[in-house]
């Protein structure tokens, strides 16, 4: 059970979005996030009086003051505020569920606002999922080299000692996939196929990687 929430139905029909290309959450994901512009100080605000449910979506598309966004989005909930004496708000979106988009609504707002359809994603109130065959070795053997190529570094104890949810969608939202990719993770159906798909993007790179300096540097 998310935050109390037992059916899809007990989530709010319309709320608040913040399209961000780049940044996703997923369900019990948390993502911590530098609220700076007016419309949004504004959204925070509003939220803050209300049920604190943001949802985070990625935009499609041309850029501009309103790109399209995407179809497929996830709820927040603000489970940390903090206001700096500059006037920006910290705050910590914990994932509540996934959403599909059923109609972008017109308002009087300077932010967007959407009606959501979370029944299709109802089983993300269920809790984590244990994913009991979960193979973490051969995980961790590809996203070893990947990170490696990067030049990143995870906490390699946490990694080995995390629930597979917790580990599966933290990666997902974290690593610097393109906006493309990480979609296709927020979409993915279960935790098995995110897994699957992550593990896929981690090889595709790493080999990417590796070919791009095996190829010699042009001579002027």
């Amino acid at each position: 059970m998310a935050q109390g929430y037992v059916r899809s139905s007990d989530l709010p029909q319309v709320i608040p979005v913040f399209p961000l290309p780049g940044a996703t959450m997923l369900p019990r994901g948390q993502l911590p996030l530098n609220i700076f512009e007016p419309r949004y100080l504004n959204m925070v605000d509003d939220a803050m009086a209300g049920d604190r449910m943001i949802g985070m979506i990625q935009t499609v598309g041309p850029t501009g003051e309103r790109p399209p966004l995407m179809r497929v989005g996830c709820a927040g909930r603000i489970t940390s505020f903090a206001e700096t004496s500059d006037g920006r708000y910290l705050i910590t979106l914990t994932g509540i569920a996934r959403f599909r988009i059923a109609t972008e609504l017109q308002v009087k707002t300077p932010y967007r606002q959407v009606r959501a359809d979370f029944s299709p994603y109802a089983h993300d109130l269920d809790g984590p999922d244990p994913f009991e065959s979960f193979d973490r070795d051969s995980f961790l053997g590809v996203l070893a080299p990947y990170l490696g190529s990067r030049g990143l570094d995870i906490d390699w104890d946490t990694a080995r000692a995390a629930p597979a949810e917790a580990l599966i969608n933290s990666l997902s939202m974290g690593l610097p996939f393109e906006p493309a990719e990480k979609q296709a993770l927020v979409e993915a159906s279960s935790l098995r196929d995110r897994c699957e798909a992550l593990t896929a993007l981690l090889h595709i790179d790493s080999a990417g990687t590796a070919s791009d300096e095996d190829i010699p540097p042009r001579v002027q």
